[in-house]
């Protein structure tokens, strides 16, 4: 199925005064990204893996990125789908209109559904004009506390930057080893503080945030303005992922939610469950709304049994307490295989017999992604 989708790659109209993209599930997000903005239109959401997924996988797990914290994710910007159920019929919801309220969201029912309701052939895309100018603040603290002050300053100031992203000390040193030190700024945790908009706002934005920044005493901080300079800044936030692979363990990234008050609490306890399970856990991701990518770090994880089993024991305890503290196991990336095994501590019994019943309405005889976490 997925080899027949990746070949349904063609961006079928792009549309300046509708503001919408028409485009087959295949679409990388790069490639849209760049096609709507030669029209000086904007998609926002940008997985960190935009050059290597497709707006279909993103529509299944209704992806996010850095920039959900101002324009939200996937499903705020899909209007339109045409979607081949089990069954055979094709449906056709929603259009190329910003608003509707025609009937139950079934849009909202097939975003995020990991294709076990049915399979997206087209997606119809709102868009918004592309902003004109951008800054970004890369700050380097002594502690993940001092980062997530300044977070909570920016915001009690009354600002919504597009992105907001931290990272800790472990997966610092990970890009210090891999990228050298002289990219990497001196301390133990990164904020990295991106803005867009018209040119005097984001200018005096962008001034106002550095003060905010620079009361929190960071170890170094720098302004980029413009596309070109603010991406040298980002290079390092696309890196991380594969400075912690290049470290030779194999990563496993987990990418939980907790409400934004418990940001600084997550991160201090993956450090107490290193001590408890002998892993390294390195932290990073969006600060900005709690969505923390929490990657586990294991030796001889493919080769050994124990090391597998030592892994569970650690997620256990993980999500345990980020479900204590009314967060959710799973921001972006979906339940599928790999967390089904926690599907049942992460959703009510209500809810989760309602998912079977949806489940058996729509796919009776289990054809669509088989073996998935229902």
């Amino acid at each position: 199925m997925r080899a027949g989708l990746i070949r349904m790659n063609r961006i079928k109209e792009i549309n300046f005064t509708d503001a919408v993209a028409i485009v087959e599930p295949g679409v990388f997000i790069a490639e849209l990204k760049s096609a709507v903005r030669a029209q000086k239109l904007f998609y926002p959401p940008d997985p960190a893996s935009m050059k290597d997924c497709t707006i279909g996988g993103n529509v299944a797990t209704n992806a996010g990125g850095p920039r959900c914290l101002k324009y939200g994710v996937t499903r705020n910007y899909v209007i339109g789908l045409e979607v081949v159920l089990a069954n055979g019929d094709v449906m056709r919801t929603g259009g190329r209109v910003h608003k509707n309220k025609t009937g139950f969201d079934l849009i909202g029912l097939f975003v995020g559904s990991e294709g076990m309701l049915g399979v997206v052939t087209e997606i119809t895309l709102r868009l918004l004009p592309f902003p004109p100018a951008r800054a970004t603040l890369s700050a380097a603290f002594a502690t993940a506390s001092q980062a997530a002050e300044a977070v909570q300053s920016i915001f009690a100031a009354g600002f919504l930057p597009s992105a907001l992203e931290i990272a800790d000390h472990l997966t610092l040193d990970a890009a210090r080893r891999d990228l050298g030190e002289k990219i990497v700024p001196e301390g133990n945790a990164h904020l990295l503080v991106d803005l867009d908009g018209q040119e005097e706002s984001v200018r005096s934005e962008a001034a106002a945030i550095r003060e905010l920044i620079e009361m929190r005493k960071p170890n170094a901080l720098q302004i980029a303005n413009g596309e070109a300079d603010c991406e040298k800044l980002w290079a390092l936030r696309r890196q991380f992922s594969n400075s912690l692979r290049a470290t030779g363990l194999t990563k496993l990234n987990e990418d939980v939610v907790v409400p934004r008050s418990h940001l600084v609490d997550l991160m201090e306890f993956a450090e107490k469950l290193q001590v408890k399970h002998g892993f390294p856990i390195a932290c990073f991701g969006h600060a900005g709304d709690g969505n923390i990518h929490v990657n586990i770090m294991a030796d001889r994880y493919s080769r050994d049994a124990a090391v597998r089993t030592k892994v569970e024991r650690a997620l256990d305890d993980l999500f345990a307490q980020v479900l204590a503290w009314g967060g959710v196991i799973t921001g972006e990336h979906g339940i599928g295989l790999a967390k089904k095994r926690w599907w049942p501590e992460a959703a009510s019994g209500v809810a989760r017999d309602l998912h079977r019943r949806l489940k058996h309405v729509l796919d009776p005889d289990g054809i669509l992604n088989p073996g998935k976490f229902l």
